[in-house]
């Protein structure tokens, strides 16, 4: 297969998305720091918060991101004009607690454009913060992002429901909920992995 110019120079959104997430939780305090209350609700907000981070690197606008994460525009606002300054301020006083929605993603966009900067300046070490990701799942008891990701590797986005059925078969559950149950839940298309794992959370609160 040959690659055309337009296929070479498309950016890598969800690999740069995933190195800013991994940065951003080395960034938090590291696992041991997110996993202090296994009631969290940071790793979907950092996740989202990085690809906002990414796709506003790359030119798209606040109503692109949305549409492409399944937001609203006022959310993806919040975190592209978070300050990255009183985020390290809050960070180094309190750490990362629960907090409202609007104070958690206006602290994960800070907290992903802070990671974004690091990235930048090459301060960033891959397999350490592979190990943090895996490490940090474990802490919390979701593993289930990481299998997921595995069997989706490689497929393109928009990802319809029918061909991640078929990925995951061999996963029978999710945190105890049968896998038919989930797919059930979810939405026919998905524009990305943070989409994905997002609806997937919420198939599972559900239940």
């Amino acid at each position: 297969m040959i690659l055309d110019e337009r296929e070479i120079m498309q950016p890598n959104i969800d690999g740069e998305a995933l190195r800013v997430f991994l940065k951003a939780i080395d960034l938090a305090g590291g696992p041991q720091a997110l996993a202090h209350k296994r009631n969290l609700t940071w790793l979907p907000s950092l996740l989202q918060a990085s690809y906002m981070v990414v796709l506003a690197e790359h030119g798209k606008i606040e109503d692109e991101i949305a549409q492409f994460l399944g937001l609203t525009r006022q959310t993806v606002r919040n975190a592209l004009r978070a300050d990255v300054e009183l985020v390290k301020q809050k960070l180094s006083q309190e750490g990362l607690k629960e907090e409202k929605e609007e104070v958690r993603t206006h602290v994960a966009g800070g907290l992903a454009k802070w990671a974004y900067q690091e990235i930048k300046a090459g301060r960033e070490h891959i397999p350490f913060l592979a190990e943090l990701y895996e490490e940090f799942s474990r802490a919390l008891g979701i593993e289930w992002p990481i299998a997921v990701l595995q069997r989706i590797r490689g497929l393109k986005f928009p990802l319809t429901k029918e061909i991640l059925a078929q990925r995951l078969q061999g996963l029978a559950s999710i945190k105890g909920v049968p896998l038919e149950d989930i797919l059930q839940r979810l939405p026919q298309t998905f524009q990305s992995p943070a989409e994905l794992l997002h609806q997937i959370k919420k198939a599972l609160e559900a239940d």
